[in-house]
């Protein structure tokens, strides 16, 4: 049988219905699909024992990414940038689930703000903006479609990311405003943007704890190294299923 892999979903207020509403990119469904996974979008459950009760039926944890940033409340500090969006309800949800599934050793995939909630989830923290608060950053906000690249980070050598992608540079997506300031718990950098920003953290205790700041789900269609980040992740999710 097929690994499943819990999947968390953005969430709206519809402004025409003014109903809440979840909904996943069909990008990460795909990615989950191809590389052997069954997806299964998992709800904001408010309760730790419910959040439990999910984390028993699935094998494999993907955290997404979106359009809001992670309060930084949730690192110990204050807003030192003008107040971005925030989504407490999702937030609260996913570091939850992300330190429940660490505990339990369930493999777990972070894209872009699920990297991010990954290093919070582990007591690290973040730039709260890149532009203005590290100085000569590069742009990590590209205009061009998400299916293109527009920047490269190096990949630190011994890392699992370098066993996955077996090379030593990337041509990235980036759509991203925040950052890894401080690495989290038992956490790595495995990635580096060329103007030094972290792209990819990893877990030196957990057996498979991978999050990136790009979005693989966009080029892995025509990129062969992040169609191979989703094969090792849903590989280490049928092995946990076994």
């Amino acid at each position: 049988m097929k690994p499943v892999i819990g999947i968390t979903p953005d969430f709206e207020v519809d402004q025409d219905k003014g109903l809440p509403c979840y909904f996943v990119w069909g990008s990460y469904i795909a990615a989950i699909e191809e590389a052997g996974g069954i997806p299964l979008i998992l709800p904001y459950v408010e309760d730790p024992a419910g959040i439990g009760l999910l984390l028993g039926r699935i094998h494999g944890l993907m955290l997404t990414g979106g359009a809001f940033d992670i309060d930084p409340s949730h690192y110990g500090e204050e807003w030192t940038v003008q107040k971005g969006t925030v989504k407490e309800n999702r937030t609260r949800f996913e570091l939850e689930i992300t330190r429940q599934a660490l505990n339990k050793n369930v493999p777990i995939l972070g894209i872009c703000g699920g990297e991010q909630n990954i290093n919070v989830a582990l007591k690290g923290s973040l730039y709260q903006d890149i532009r203005t608060q590290r100085q000569g950053a590069l742009d990590h906000e590209q205009k061009r479609p998400k299916s293109e690249a527009s920047h490269q980070v190096r990949i630190v050598p011994g890392t699992l990311l370098h066993r996955i992608v077996g090379q030593e540079t990337l041509e990235v997506n980036s759509t991203h405003h925040q950052a890894v300031k401080g690495l989290g718990q038992g956490l790595k950098a495995n990635a580096m943007a060329e103007d030094g920003v972290v792209e990819g953290v990893e877990s030196e205790r957990n057996a498979f704890v991978l999050g990136v700041q790009w979005h693989p789900e966009h080029l892995f269609v025509h990129d062969p190294a992040c169609r191979r980040i989703f094969e090792a992740f849903i590989h280490e999710a049928a092995r946990r299923q076994a």
